[in-house]
């Protein structure tokens, strides 16, 4: 996989808010020349808990992390530049024999642990395995060792007559990345999300049917503490779609299903947590009930906020923001794109409804944001419930370019600026986005691209 990054400097108004001038500069896009092969689709985006890393993984497994450059007197501009910092092989494809099924090295969540000293850790994980790996820092090395010559040929016992003291020597960084646990064979069905608790010392994983609880410092065991699946495989009526730990309270969690739903847990409550404390569902209207109703009522995605008050859930045509006191229906509702409901045929035919898309909070919870189509992603502003259109393409990485807000015309006479709904682009698709924890920097995957943008360089 070739990587390029490449520095251009975008400005737009973020959501037209005189307070939020976002100028989003997009600065590193990740590409494979010749054209994108499937094994270099990114599947997973995720900064640090400090921003100034950044991970992506793709269907062939890699990881490639990103470090942000340190502004200095002589590169005023150079804040929020990002350069590759650290590339590895986390996964291999493999082959279960004992089920005739072949195992994907498609990365598909990749989660930070916070850093607890010079070096970082992350967990990935493909449909199977999650592997917890160190990335460290080298700049030195030893030399003058008495049993080995410097070439690193054994050196003749006999012929040593003197003893050295090894010294440490600079050296070009080297940046290593080294597997410290392997977390295997616990899942029987695909693992779709890994979430790190905020004890900082087990994390969740989730499948289909089943949710386990790890602890960092084990590999041979983990407990399950949710199982979905029924005696009879025949009276299956909806499956695990993502999970994820609260950021403040260790005992908690929640998970989504395909049905639409969302569970939250304690695991104070019991060692099985297959009975949910609070039950969140949104009545269906009767009139607007179709065969497609219960595909795009799917949750592909669910987060909580900061804050740990509020969750954020996405189905196929919208975000919702909920409130963890308010079972009953979500408090905020926004549609990311309503104009494919008159689509849905077509787009069940291509197989673009089974999309998962991704979502992301701010570092406030003042805003969110989300994928489209078309490599279009959408922003909210919780506050004003101003939203906006905005595209990740080449046509937007010249230097001080304006990235212009998108807005896609359903019917009638189209505008200049519009696009039709006919004429969007269903393989290009924004699936995955990631929101820096402190500041107005955005990571967004286009399909073998990657883009950052930034809030206005002054």
């Amino acid at each position: 996989m070739l990587v390029q990054v490449l520095y251009a400097f975008i400005s737009f108004v973020y959501l037209d808010f005189h307070a939020l001038m976002f100028s989003v500069t997009c600065v590193v896009r990740v590409e494979t020349k010749p054209p994108p092969w499937l094994s270099d689709i990114i599947s997973t985006v995720e900064f640090n808990y400090s921003g100034d890393l950044l991970a992506t993984g793709d269907k062939g497994g890699r990881v490639v992390i990103f470090q942000r450059e340190q502004e200095s007197k002589n590169r005023p501009l150079s804040r929020g530049e990002y350069n590759v910092y650290s590339t590895f092989q986390s996964h291999e494809p493999e082959f279960d024999y004992l089920k005739s099924l072949e195992i994907e090295e498609k990365i598909n969540k990749i989660r930070w642990l916070p850093q607890q000293n010079a070096a970082h850790f992350l967990l990935s994980t493909n449909d199977k395995t999650i592997k917890l790996w160190k990335i460290s820092e080298r700049d030195k090395r030893a030399e003058g060792y008495n049993l080995k010559d410097e070439d690193g040929r054994l050196r003749d016992p006999f012929r040593i007559t003197s003893l050295r003291v090894p010294v440490l020597m600079p050296m070009d960084l080297m940046v290593e990345a080294s597997p410290r646990r392997i977390f295997a064979n616990a899942h029987t069905y695909h693992i779709n999300s890994i979430s790190v608790n905020s004890d900082h010392e087990t994390y969740l994983s989730a499948d289909d049917l089943r949710i386990n609880l790890w602890h960092l410092e084990i590999t041979d065991r983990s407990f399950n503490i949710v199982d979905i699946k029924p005696a009879n495989m025949e009276e299956l009526t909806e499956v695990i779609t993502a999970a994820e730990c609260h950021p403040h309270q260790c005992n908690v969690f929640v998970y989504s299903s395909s049905k639409g739903t969302i569970r939250l847990c304690d695991m104070r409550a019991a060692a099985l947590c297959d009975r949910h404390s609070k039950f969140f569902e949104e009545p269906e209207d009767p009139s607007s009930r179709s065969f497609f109703s219960e595909i795009i009522s799917s949750i592909s995605d669910v987060k909580f906020s900061h804050s740990g008050r509020y969750m954020m859930t996405r189905d196929y045509l919208s975000v919702k923001v909920w409130d963890l006191n308010m079972e009953n229906r979500p408090v905020e509702t926004y549609q990311v794109h309503e104009y494919l409901r008159s689509k849905l045929c077509s787009l069940y035919e291509n197989d673009c409804i089974f999309d998962k898309f991704e979502c992301c909070w701010n570092g406030s919870d003042s805003a969110i944001m989300t994928g489209s189509y078309n490599n279009f992603f959408r922003m909210f502003d919780r506050n004003t419930r101003r939203d906006i259109t905005l595209e990740a393409s080449r046509e937007n990485s010249k230097p001080r370019a304006i990235l212009k807000p998108r807005k896609v015309c359903t019917g009638g006479k189209r505008k200049k600026d519009e696009i039709s709904v006919d004429s969007l682009d269903f393989n290009k698709k924004i699936l995955h986005t990631a929101w820096h924890p402190k500041e107005n920097v955005i990571a967004v995957a286009a399909t073998n691209n990657l883009y950052i943008f930034q809030d206005k360089i002054n």
